[in-house]
């Protein structure tokens, strides 16, 4: 078959930006900081003015919010995981899930919230598209090796910018300056071929005050199924200045990547003759199967902010930040045996086609905050503004029919969105004592959404509303004494609906409506130099919340629907303990009930003419009931250290009909990571590591799609995704 394919003078292919002279000047430009000579500056200010960078988004204990902090070294261990999803997935309610194995598509849920429900924020900016109000994790890979620290706050979080966490919020904070010039070469490889390589190198702080980290990595990977594979490139850059109560920051992370789509997913019977089966560009010829081989997605994100804290005094200080985000890319796709009309040409009948449906975005953040510390009251108070401008659009670039002469592509669709977005917050901690202090956290939120123009589905939009939103959250927090402490927090949340609901609303006749959320929650912990146990008990009440149907549009969003009445109840558990000097375990345990009420859907077997109306209490769709994980750490030698970590998901529902046909079985995961440490002369470090997932070579399914049809009677249909077995990672990393 002979194919033409066009870039309309813009969209090149994007694995190749990141050109070899390219990769070669980013290794080159690292280098130059190896010989680069460093005096550090007052260690206690610069930390504080790096603080105040994150310090309107970060909470410490004396803040009653449910949270996990993840330091330099735990990011470094877990690194071999590729992909942040699975970097934290050992955490509290954490589920990681993957389309191919542990590359490409990967995915984050905590509590059962998707990742359109949790905000990524790097620096205290939300990294979540404005649109979809997710994180591509894969669109600018090794987010963790940019990582000084993240804070995962479960619930309704902190206010920040964007759209407010429903779930949960992941708070990075990218490398900070260190005091003397430094140096690492990360090399690795693992199953399905992939390759993960990177190179990162600061200045130090030099005399002058300035400092300068780069980062550049890169993941390639055929990937477990079937597919184009994946061609993944990051680069961080960071220029600082440390004066003696002021810094400046200014940073560039661009991502680029090419991956093979892979969420179509596969049945049953597909995947027990093959289990790396993926019907991702299929089409048949001659009466033979054939796979069409530019079957990707393909995205280039850059972002650019500006960051200036100051100190005024050992009180007062002051954050403002800029950030501009451009994203542009497409994805690709051979379409079978399509009518003409669905691309709205004028033929009849069928033929084959091959799309590309685009985007070209911007967005600018602007955000200030004024922070006071003082010995009983601390408090600060902000603003975030977003502005964003969003074009979709799709071209035909190649028909079968030889009636049909594309000299050029054919666009058959195009609208246009706009967002503003506006968040004005306060927040205070007042201490009535040593011990007992109390929290509030008030945010008024004002979102303009348009969206205008022809959708793909061929219907017109020509949307705008006006969301005003208050969310006030409270909480009480009282320390026993040194080991001990207790709190009660309570917060409403509100958010209004992403792009691809407003757009399915609009093309089924439908209204969506804007989400309310009331979350409860209460905590006990206790730390002592060997052991340390957190419970948390939270109630997180919602109304008009917007849940998966099971479905996925054309795009591979999963279709949502609001439902009047749900809620997500439960209990979380963690502790560790240091058994001896060369053992500990660490654990931690969800349980959890995860509703809706009074949920109306059409029930039947197969076959079935006439299914039954059923109204009654469900399952929240991929909401397990337990979670878990356990980690035992064996350090029988200095710098060594060997893991065994598993991971228990409990069984769930891909809709929200709790209907068994639909549903996931539980599984459970037993990781092996291990690792060592050659200390060099001169302070040089060569580390080794290995992780081995699924030792217990586990072959399990999760949800890719699922769906009621009719076809001379109802059925129940479902696509899944085949998770791999036994697989492994190696990396060795050599610090200098």
């Amino acid at each position: 078959m002979e194919t033409h394919t066009y870039s309309c003078g813009r969209y090149l292919h994007l694995a190749t930006r990141f050109s070899s002279m390219h990769k070669i000047a980013c290794m080159a430009a690292i280098m130059t900081f190896f010989g680069i000579g460093a005096q550090a500056q007052n260690n206690d200010t610069v930390r504080r003015l790096d603080e105040v960078i994150v310090k309107d988004v970060r909470v410490d204990n004396k803040t009653p919010l449910t949270t996990s902090n993840v330091d330099r070294s735990e990011l470094n261990d877990a690194r071999t995981s590729v992909s942040m999803p699975f970097m934290l997935e050992t955490l509290p309610s954490v589920v990681a899930s993957g389309e191919n194995g542990t590359v490409g598509a990967t995915a984050i849920r905590i509590r059962g919230v998707d990742a359109t429900r949790i905000n990524v924020n790097i620096n205290g900016i939300t990294l979540n598209d404005p649109e979809s109000q997710s994180v591509f994790w894969y669109n600018i890979p090794n987010l963790g090796g940019m990582a000084e620290n993240m804070q995962v706050q479960r619930g309704i979080g902190a206010s920040t910018g964007g759209s407010p966490s429903f779930g949960a919020s992941i708070n990075m904070q990218t490398l900070n300056a260190k005091s003397q010039a430094y140096g690492e070469a990360d090399f690795g490889f693992g199953s399905w071929n992939t390759r993960q390589y990177s190179l990162t190198a600061g200045s130090g702080i030099l005399k002058n005050g300035l400092s300068f980290d780069l980062a550049y990595s890169g993941l390639t990977s055929d990937g477990f199924v079937r597919s184009w594979g994946t061609d993944q490139q990051s680069l961080f850059a960071s220029a600082s200045w440390y004066g003696k109560r002021t810094l400046v920051k200014l940073l560039a992370i661009i991502g680029s990547q090419t991956t093979g789509i892979t969420w179509d997913g596969a049945s049953e019977e597909q995947l027990d003759a093959d289990p790396t089966y993926n019907p991702s560009g299929e089409y048949e010829m001659d009466g033979n199967t054939m796979y069409y081989d530019n079957e990707t997605d393909n995205y280039w994100q850059r972002h650019y902010q500006l960051y200036v804290s100051h100190l005024f005094s050992d009180e007062w200080s002051l954050k403002a930040a800029v950030n501009y985000t451009h994203g542009d890319g497409y994805y690709e796709q051979y379409k079978a045996d399509k009518k003409y009309s669905k691309y709205g040409m004028a033929f009849d009948g069928t033929t084959d086609f091959v799309t590309r449906k685009q985007m070209d975005n911007d967005g600018v953040t602007g955000n200030v905050a004024l922070h006071y510390s003082g010995e009983r009251l601390n408090f600060s108070f902000g603003d975030n503004i977003l502005y964003f401008d969003g074009y979709h659009f799709g071209n035909v670039i190649w028909v079968r029919a030889d009636s049909v002469n594309l000299d050029q592509p054919y666009e058959w669709y195009r609208y246009n969105g706009t967002k503003i977005d506006n968040s004005l917050y306060a927040k205070a901690t007042y201490d009535f004592s040593t011990r007992f202090n109390a929290y509030a956290d008030l945010q008024l939120r004002t979102v303009n959404y348009k969206l205008r123009g022809m959708a793909d589905d061929l219907f017109g939009m020509d949307f705008e509303e006006n969301y005003l939103f208050f969310n006030p959250k409270a909480g009480l927090n009282y320390r026993l004494n040194e080991h001990h402490r207790t709190y009660l927090v309570a917060g409403i949340n509100h958010r209004e609906p992403t792009k691809s609901d407003i757009k399915d609303a609009i093309g089924n006749g439908d209204t969506v409506k804007a989400e309310h959320m009331l979350d409860i929650e209460a905590g006990y912990q206790v730390s002592y130099n060997r052991w340390a146990f957190n419970a948390n008990l939270y109630a997180m009440l919602y109304r008009d919340q917007l849940t998966p149907s099971g479905d996925l549009s054309s795009s591979g969003y999963a279709l949502m629907e609001n439902v009047d009445k749900s809620y997500r109840i439960g209990i979380e558990l963690e502790g560790g303990v240091a058994i001896t000097r060369w053992f500990r375990m660490d654990a931690n345990l969800t349980l959890s009930q995860n509703k809706v009420l009074d949920y109306t859907f059409a029930d039947f077997n197969d076959g079935d003419e006439d299914p039954n109306i059923v109204t009654r209490t469900t399952d929240l769709a991929l909401s397990p009931d337990v979670v878990g994980a356990a980690i035992a750490t064996f350090s029988p030698v200095k710098n060594a250290k060997l893991q065994l970590i598993g991971k228990y998901v409990g069984k769930q529902y891909a809709d929200n009909t709790s209907r068994e046909c639909y549903a996931l079985d539980p599984y459970f995961l037993l990781n092996l990571r291990a690792s060592y440490t050659w200390n060099l002369h001169h302070g040089n470090q060569i580390e080794a590591q290995l992780l081995v997932n699924n030792l217990t070579d586990h072959h399990y399914r999760l949800s890719a799609w699922v769906g009621d049809y009719e076809w001379g009677g109802y059925y129940h249909s479902r696509g899944l995704l085949q998770q791999p077995g036994i697989n492994f990672m190696g990396r060795v990393v050599y610090r200098f």
